[in-house]
C-alpha cells in the first residue's frame, strides 16, 4: 500500500465507493472498479467465505485513458 500512496482506510473508502464490478481471471477473484484522489483504480479482491472476509490482493490506479 505504502508504494501506491494509501492506506487501510483509503482502501476501506474506494471500496465502499465502487462503481463496479466483473470476474477475475484468476477464478474466484474479483475486480473491484473504483475512484481515489481523482483517479479510476481497480483492487482485486477473492472472498474467504469460510472466515467471511474479504481479501485484498492488490490495487493499483489506471492510466489515463483506461476508463
Amino acid at each position: 500500500m505504502e508504494d501506491r500512496r494509501f492506506t487501510e482506510v483509503d482502501l476501506r473508502r474506494m471500496l465502499e465507493k465502487a462503481v463496479n464490478r466483473r470476474r477475475d481471471v484468476v477464478e474466484g477473484r474479483w475486480i473491484i472498479r473504483t475512484r481515489h484522489q481523482r483517479r479510476h483504480w481497480e483492487v482485486i479482491v477473492e472472498p474467504d467465505f469460510a472466515e467471511r472476509l474479504l481479501i485484498v490482493i492488490t490495487a493499483y490506479p489506471l492510466e489515463p485513458g483506461e476508463k
